[in-house]
Formats: C-alpha cells, sequence, structure tokens
C-alpha cells in the first residue's frame, strides 16, 4: 500500500485510553491517531488490549480515562449510537447476520426509525448495488444471506457499514474465515476504499497479510503502546518481537520419520445436518499414530460435524467409525475420553469452559477421575494441576482463582489447550487451536502439537488457515459442504490449489471427470 501524504487529515484520535477490569489493567494511556485515506494494523499478543481499545472506540464500553475523538470532535463515550453516528463502522470476526432475510433487509435493519413504514428496500437495493460496484462487492440485495458463502457474507458486513456512511472501518481478524482467493480479493477493496479516503483499522495475526496491506502498524504489548513503523520500512520479525517483547523462533516442522499404528478409521460416514451446518458426505478418513492429519476449508462446511462425531457427540447416520480397527459398542463422550481422546474445541467460550467457574475449576473438566479418591475430589491436585498449565502455557492472569470469563480469548485458549496436552492423549482433535493467539504463542503450541506427534499421538488438526494446515500437517485433507478432498502430502499442494477444492470447483472438476 503507498502511505497517505504527511499532511492527510486527521480523522481520528485516541489520546490516554485507560480501562480497568477489576485487577486487570487492560489498557494503559494509549494514543492512536488514523489518518484520512490511511490503513493503520493494530498489533499485540493475547491480552495486549486491541479488542478492549477498539470497544471503546466503538463504544461498546466507557473508557476510565481518556477522550476519542472524530475530526477533531469528541466522542461521548458507551455510546455505540454515536460512534455510528459519527461515521465509524466496525466488521467483527463473526458476522452478525439474520440467515433468513435478504442482504437488503440485513443491511437496512436499525437505520430506519421505528414510526416509518416499511423498509424502503426498493431505494436501499439501489444504492446498495451502487456501493457494491463502486468497491468491487459484488453481491445481489434480494439473495438470502443463508445461501451465501462466507466471502459474500463479509461483503455484507461491509456494506452494512458503507451503507451507514461509515468513514471509518475497523476490520477484526477480516481474513480468519477467507480463502486465499477471497482473501486477495477483499485487500482489493481496502485498496479501493483508500483510494476514495476512507480509513481503515485492520486488526490481524496474521503479519504476512499486515504487511502486505497496512500503511503504518501499531503495536500494543501488556495495554500499551510500545512500537509503530511504516509498514514498508519493517519485517515479520521485527514486528513479531515488538509483540511478546523477544524474538519468536518459529517452529520447523520436520516430515513424520513414519506412520504407525492406525488409531482411528471412518467408512464412508455420513453425519445429519444440523440447521443450516452441513453434515458429512461419505467421508473417509484415516488417523495414524505419529502423524498429523490437516483438515483445511472455510468455516461451516462439515468441520463442525467431524469434530463432533470424533468427539463422540454424534453417531454416524450412514458408514463406520473404528478405533483401533473395532466398531465401538457403544460411540459418546465417555467412549471416546476412554479411548484417548483430547479435545480442543472450536468454540472457546460454549464448548471449551464454563465461564463463571474459576482457571482451577476448569482445568479440571474431564480429569475429575483422575483426581478423584473414594468419591473425593483432591483440591491440591485440582490447584496443582491448573498451577502447572497455567506455568507452561503462560496464561497471563493475576490468580487462578478468577472466573476464566475475565481472561482474554487468547489465555482462555491457552488454559484450554494445556488441560488437553498436558493429559497425554493418544488422539489429540485439535479444532482451531490457535484461533485468537499472538505469533508467540502460536509458535509454542505448533512445537507442542509437533512434539506430540513424535511422541506417539495421531493428531487431527482442523484450521482455517492454510499457512498453518501446511506448514504442519503430514498430510492435508480439505472440506466443502460436507465432503472430504483426497489427502495431499507435504508439499503435494499450494495454498492456491488448496484454495480451489474449499471454494468448491476442484470437487465439481473431480466429479465431471468421474
Amino acid at each position: 500500500m503507498t502511505a497517505p501524504a504527511g499532511g492527510a487529515r486527521e480523522v481520528l484520535r485516541l489520546q490516554g485510553i485507560t480501562r480497568r477490569f477489576g485487577p486487570v489493567l487492560a489498557n494503559d494511556g494509549i494514543d492512536l491517531v488514523l489518518r484520512e485515506g490511511e490503513i493503520v494494523a493494530l498489533l499485540g499478543e493475547n491480552g495486549a488490549g486491541k479488542t478492549t481499545l477498539m470497544n471503546i472506540l466503538f463504544g461498546h464500553y466507557a473508557a476510565d480515562a481518556g477522550t476519542v475523538s472524530v475530526c477533531g470532535r469528541p466522542l461521548p463515550p458507551g455510546r455505540p449510537g454515536a460512534a455510528l453516528a459519527a461515521g465509524v463502522g466496525m466488521v467483527h470476526q463473526h458476522f452478525t447476520l439474520a440467515d433468513n432475510l435478504t442482504v437488503a433487509e440485513n443491511i437496512v435493519l436499525g437505520t430506519r426509525p421505528l414510526w416509518r413504514p416499511g423498509l424502503g428496500l426498493a431505494q436501499a437495493s439501489v444504492r446498495i448495488s451502487a456501493l457494491a460496484r463502486d468497491f468491487g462487492l459484488a453481491v445481489e440485495p434480494t439473495a438470502r444471506v443463508g445461501s451465501l458463502t462466507v466471502g459474500e457474507r463479509q461483503r455484507v458486513e461491509i456494506l452494512k457499514a458503507l451503507f451507514r456512511d461509515a468513514r471509518i472501518l475497523i476490520l477484526d481478524e477480516p481474513t480468519a474465515v477467507l480463502t486465499p482467493q477471497e482473501s486477495e480479493a477483499l485487500f482489493a477493496t481496502l485498496k479501493r476504499m483508500v483510494a476514495r479516503g476512507l480509513s481503515i483499522i485492520f486488526i490481524s495475526h496474521k503479519l504476512k497479510e499486515v504487511l502486505a496491506v497496512a500503511d503504518r502498524v501499531v503495536v500494543l504489548r501488556q495495554g500499551r503502546v510500545v512500537g509503530e513503523a511504516q509498514a514498508a520500512g519493517t519485517d515479520r520479525g521485527r514486528l513479531a518481537e515488538l509483540m511478546v517483547g523477544a524474538a519468536i523462533r518459529e517452529a520447523r516442522v520436520a516430515p513424520a520419520a513414519a506412520a504407525g499404528a492406525e488409531l482411528l478409521r471412518l467408512e464412508g460416514v455420513a453425519t445429519a445436518p444440523a440447521g443450516a451446518a452441513p453434515g458429512l458426505r461419505g467421508v473417509d478418513l484415516v488417523l495414524q499414530a505419529g502423524t498429523i492429519t490437516a483438515i483445511a476449508g472455510v468455516s461451516g462446511n462439515g468441520q463442525a460435524a467431524l469434530a463432533a462425531l470424533v468427539a463422540g457427540l454424534v453417531l454416524p447416520t450412514a458408514g463406520r467409525l473404528l478405533v483401533d480397527g473395532t466398531v465401538p459398542a457403544r460411540w459418546a463422550p465417555r467412549a471416546a475420553l476412554a479411548a484417548g481422546i483430547g479435545r480442543i474445541p472450536e468454540d472457546r467460550h460454549r464448548e471449551g469452559a464454563i465461564a463463571d467457574f474459576d482457571l482451577v475449576e476448569n482445568a479440571i473438566l474431564e480429569r475429575y477421575s483422575v483426581l478423584t479418591r473414594a468419591g473425593l475430589l483432591s483440591w491440591k491436585g485440582a490447584r496443582d494441576w491448573a498451577a502447572r498449565i497455567i506455568a507452561a502455557y503462560d496464561v497471563r492472569t493475576p490468580s487462578a482463582d478468577l472466573p476464566i470469563r475475565l481472561l482474554s480469548g487468547g489465555n482462555m485458549q491457552k488454559l484450554i489447550l494445556g488441560r488437553v496436552l498436558e493429559a497425554g492423549p493418544r488422539i489429540i482433535l485439535a479444532n482451531q487451536p490457535t484461533r485468537g493467539l499472538d505469533v508467540g504463542a502460536t509458535a509454542f503450541v505448533h512445537g507442542r502439537l509437533v512434539a506430540a506427534r513424535d511422541a506417539g499421538a495421531a493428531v487431527l488438526l482442523i484450521s482455517e488457515d492454510l499457512d498453518e494446515a501446511l506448514g504442519l500437517a503430514d498430510r492435508v485433507h480439505v472440506m466443502a459442504r460436507g465432503r472430504l478432498s483426497p489427502g495431499f502430502g507435504r508439499g503435494q499442494a499450494s495454498a492456491a490449489d488448496l484454495g480451489l477444492w474449499m471454494s468448491g470447483e476442484a470437487f465439481a472438476e473431480e466429479a465431471h471427470a468421474a
């Protein structure tokens, strides 16, 4: 990207922003400036304060101290409506769209007074089409959102902000659920936006993307700004070092020495759909000891069904699941645990933790039998177990007695990772294991997964990050619409090749050839 001229107009200023959550100091006197036609990338390790800062800007939180001004005018604290009126739009990583409504209906909702009859959809659709054309956000206003791809849904979220005349756009992990081709299209859209004078705050853990799209990079650590640089004058190593305060050594993954015994097999497995989410469709898969098998794909294409099946949460409607060469008499979560399957769930909030339980209580979930004698739980053993995880996985917390909901998402994820990996499972179901983790924590987790593989575990890695899948896995499959692609050995497929399978194009070509 080309940096805006030094005299570009200032459109946003955050000054002295401070925010506490009980004993946790999330933001500590943060200053940030954004100029017209500029993309500023906001980086930071887990718990650095990025999300809190953006929630203050957008009005979800009120700062304890400091001010926010847009185009020189103070923004009232704690009022999202005031932020929207001032031209601030935010696109969250997890979209907030109603599947049963059309694109136009989703975009118009909340923009008209309740007393005014009708939604004015005809006029709105004309404007939506014009915005889509101007910014390269191809989408049909009359289409049902439930029928759209993930990339198209993201375009709708961006159009929602543009429809409200946003001049400042906050993008939170915008490429986390996109194929490589969709990410390239998004970057082209961002270039059109800044060329028209919009200003963007881009939050991402993908340093390669940050350097490709941003003009300037601001780095937070422990709630403070610790560095700022022009993207053109820095590199990934320097940014990673600023984020965590030390040089980062990325895991170098050698291929598995040799595949071991078959631990789990799926033969022609199908499962029932769960609402709008597809089930599995004739899936064949083998997990062997001492290997990492990755499942790549855009979220919502059957990965949840696969993870639920392996964890014993659903049963096949067709086909067979075999553990150690045998069909289990009764497949259920207890049977999966007994078979040595450790589960890192995709949704840490809904499935991985109990929000009001403290860290000790969350650390011993699924380990009660190990810590119980004569029906009594050993709280000393539980505290020792939690302390071991907190220390080994660098879980940032002032106390193990805090409710886990007070941790940042990344620190919550690290506790869950430690809970699973420290137990030494035979099969590791790692569903988005580094989602929300900074570059240092990600490298640490990758190292632990590889170490588990080398110790003989079979790792099933479900990831939306193609770099992660290609970098770690001994074999990669792609899942799209409930179907599983053939497996590709290390180096046999590029990110672009896998992107074609992710979009469904390669499945169609395979079916046509057959």
